[in-house]
C-alpha cells in the first residue's frame, strides 16, 4: 500500500496544558492520508498524551527508516507483507490481547486473508483496500476500467503510476493473467517488459507522493492511486468530473495493521490508542472522513454517515500481496535495472 498526509497530521498537535504536565507522548508512523486530525485530537484529549505523528509513503520507505535506526516509535502501520518480513526479522512485539477490548469487532473475513498473522499475534488489521485509478472524465470521457488504460497513446504526458515496485509489477503480471505473487522468472520479465515497453513511454513519472496534487491541478488526467489522496486534494466542483475504480480484472489489495515496535517506549499507551481505532465510531468517523467502505470494523458499518468512493465488493478480484521471501530479488532487479523513469 503508497499515500500522501492526512491534512496537516505530520505535525506534533498542539498540547494542552493537562497533557504538558501529564508528559506522556505517543510516536506513531503511519501512511500519510490515513488517519484524520479529529481522531487523533479526540485520543489526545481522552487520553492526555500528545501524539507525536510521522509519515510513510511506501512500505519499503518505512522499512528502510527503521533498519537505519529510525527506532523511537510505538505503532506502526506495515502492510500484509511488510508484517510477515519484521515478525521474521523480530522487529515487532507479541500482541497481549488481554490489552484489547475491541478485537472482536474485526471482520472474521479479513482475518480470513490475513494469512501472516491470521490470529492477531503481531499485528492487528487497521484497513482492507486497495489502489485503484482516478480518472478526470472532463478530459478523458470514454475509457475502460481496466489496468489498459495505461497502454492508451493518446494519454501519453497526462498520466502517473505509483512508484511502488509490487503495485506497479502487480498490476502487469494481473493484466498478463499472472498472479501478482509470482515466482515464475518468465512470468515476472514478462511483467517487467509490459511496464517497460507499453506503460512507461505513456507516464509522466512513477509518483506516490504527489499525484493527487497534480491531479487537482489539472496536470495529471489519470492517475493510480489511492482514492483518500485523490479526494483529499480535489475540489467539491472536481469531484463531480472525477471517477475512481479498482480495475476490474483485479489487482494488489493489502490490509495495513497495527503493530508495536520493539523497544516501544510507552506500550501501554500503544495498546490505548489500537483500542480506540476499533471503537466503532471512531471507526466510523476515520473510514467517513476518506470515504472508505468499512472492510474491517463490522458494527461501524451501521454508524457510517457518507457514502463511499469504492464499495467492498470492488476487492473481491483483488489478491493481498504476500512476502516473496526470496523471490524478492527477482522483483527488485525488474524494477531496479528496467523501470525506473528518468534513468
Amino acid at each position: 500500500m503508497v499515500r500522501t498526509v492526512c491534512i496537516v497530521i505530520a505535525v506534533v498537535l498542539s498540547a494542552s496544558c493537562t497533557k504538558q504536565s501529564a508528559g506522556q507522548k505517543l510516536y506513531v508512523y503511519n501512511w500519510t492520508y490515513y488517519t484524520p486530525d479529529s481522531v487523533i485530537q479526540k485520543f489526545e484529549e481522552e487520553y492526555k498524551v500528545d501524539v507525536v505523528y510521522d509519515t510513510f509513503a511506501s512500505n519499503e520507505d518505512m522499512y528502510a527508516k527503521l533498519l537505519a535506526g529510525g527506532t523511537g516509535y510505538d505503532v506502526i502501520f506495515p502492510s500484509g507483507d511488510y508484517v510477515s518480513i519484521m515478525i521474521g526479522q523480530n522487529m515487532l512485539e507479541k500482541i497481549d490481547k488481554s490489552k484489547l477490548t475491541n478485537l472482536g469487532n474485526i471482520d472474521p473475513a479479513v482475518l480470513q486473508k490475513a494469512t501472516y498473522d491470521p490470529n492477531m499475534n503481531y499485528s492487528v488489521p487497521y484497513y482492507f483496500g486497495a489502489a485503484g485509478i482516478a480518472v478526470n472524465t472532463d478530459k478523458v470521457p470514454n475509457f475502460q476500467r481496466s489496468w489498459s488504460i495505461f497502454s492508451r497513446t493518446d494519454l501519453r504526458g497526462r498520466m502517473t503510476m505509483l512508484d511502488d515496485m509490487r503495485e506497479v509489477m502487480g498490476d502487469a503480471l494481473t493484466t498478463l493473467g499472472y498472479s501478482i505473487n509470482s515466482t515464475n522468472p518468465e512470468e515476472i520479465a514478462a511483467a517487467r517488459d509490459l511496464v517497460n515497453n507499453v506503460w512507461k513511454p505513456n507516464l509522466i513519472k512513477f509518483d506516490a507522493e504527489a499525484f493527487g496534487k497534480g491531479f487537482a491541478d489539472g496536470d495529471f488526467w489519470v492517475v493510480q492511486g489511492y482514492a483518500e489522496v485523490v479526494y483529499e486534494e480535489i475540489s467539491d466542483v472536481q469531484k463531480a468530473s472525477t471517477v475512481f475504480f479498482i480495475p476490474e480484472e483485479g489487482g494488489p489489495s493489502y490490509i495495513d495493521s497495527m503493530c508495536i515496535l520493539k523497544g516501544s517506549k510507552n506500550i501501554d499507551m500503544t495498546y490505548k490508542f489500537i483500542d480506540f481505532i476499533h471503537r466503532p465510531d471512531i471507526y466510523a468517523e476515520f473510514t467517513d472522513y476518506f470515504g472508505f467502505p468499512s472492510t474491517v470494523n463490522v458494527p461501524a458499518r451501521a454508524l457510517k454517515k457518507g457514502e463511499s468512493y469504492y464499495a467492498t465488493e470492488d476487492l473481491v478480484s483483488t489478491t493481498l500481496k504476500n512476502d516473496l521471501g526470496e523471490y524478492l530479488a527477482l522483483y527488485n532487479a525488474a524494477w531496479f535495472d528496467s523501470i525506473k523513469i528518468g534513468e
